[in-house]
């Protein structure tokens, strides 16, 4: 029997030839959010320069760069805080215009910030909901359904999350961790497909740390598409699938973390280019 005969040898090649068509087509799938040529001036100042950007489905995008290089703006543009100066952006495919966090909401867009917007002396669920309480009755009679705000929110933190927390804890007794959670629990209340999370493991211990890195893994997995914008380079090259690296408002590259490593990151950061010998390494 002849190599070209042989079952599994003609197996393994199909099944080889089907993990390429899939790697291709995710590739090649239209873009969960896209900005297009965007740049945006506050006076003469460009803080985001024609930046082009594909953020692919379920994946976890990286925006890096050092202070002042566009990615707070970005991220805002990207969240509806900011209508960019110039350029377009998509979600899944279709031109969208935000004037406001508002509208990129009711796309299925919300964002994580960096404070977090907790109330400390409240508890988690009400942390989770508030401004968007589950309601009973009718009219001018509608209240609060209280039963019904601790009951989604135990299924927020335990089902997406992953996490058996006491829904009746007041904010201030978590650790960084936890509170970091419930911020993302209260995006989560408003069934997003997208999450811009920015610094989310800033100022935390190395446990918390990793709390947040394996939420974020998990809900990648469960089809949630994750927008990081993080300092945190060494965390950024074992959990992203792709990093984005700002420089001075321009998006200088986009690479696989297989791809590059912590000294040609910071270079991009810091310069905007690689040098020979970083390239020749």
């Amino acid at each position: 029997m002849s190599v070209e005969d042989d079952p599994a040898t003609t197996e393994r090649e199909t099944a080889e030839e089907e993990a390429a068509g899939d790697a291709g087509a995710a590739a090649s799938a239209t873009p969960k959010l896209r900005a297009e040529n965007v740049t945006k001036q506050f006076g003469r100042i460009v803080a985001v320069d024609d930046v082009t950007l594909d953020v692919r489905p379920g994946e976890i995008f990286a925006l890096v760069g050092d202070n002042g290089a566009g990615k707070s703006t970005l991220m805002n543009v990207l969240s509806g805080v900011h209508a960019p100066t110039e350029g377009q952006l998509y979600k899944d495919g279709e031109p969208v215009q935000f004037s406001n966090p508002s509208d990129a909401r009711a796309k299925g867009i919300e964002t994580v910030y960096q404070d977090l917007a907790l109330m400390d002396d409240l508890d988690i669920a009400t942390n989770i909901f508030m401004g968007s309480f589950p309601k009973r009755g009718v009219g001018p009679l509608r209240v609060i359904d209280w039963n019904a705000t601790y009951e989604r929110s135990r299924a927020i933190m335990r089902e997406q999350l992953g996490r058996e927390m006491d829904i009746q804890t007041e904010v201030e007794f978590l650790s960084g961790g936890q509170r970091q959670l419930v911020a993302i629990g209260r995006a989560l209340a408003f069934d997003p497909d997208v999450i811009i999370l920015d610094e989310p493991t800033s100022a935390l211990s190395v446990d918390a740390t990793r709390l947040v890195q394996n939420t974020l893994d998990r809900l990648a997995e469960e089809g949630i598409t994750i927008v990081i914008v993080s300092h945190n380079i060494e965390s950024v090259l074992e959990h992203a699938d792709r990093i984005g690296v700002l420089y001075q408002g321009s998006l200088v590259d986009i690479m696989a973390p297989s791809e590059t490593d912590l000294e040609e990151l910071n270079e991009l950061m810091t310069t905007g280019t690689l040098e020979t010998g970083l390239l020749d390494d």
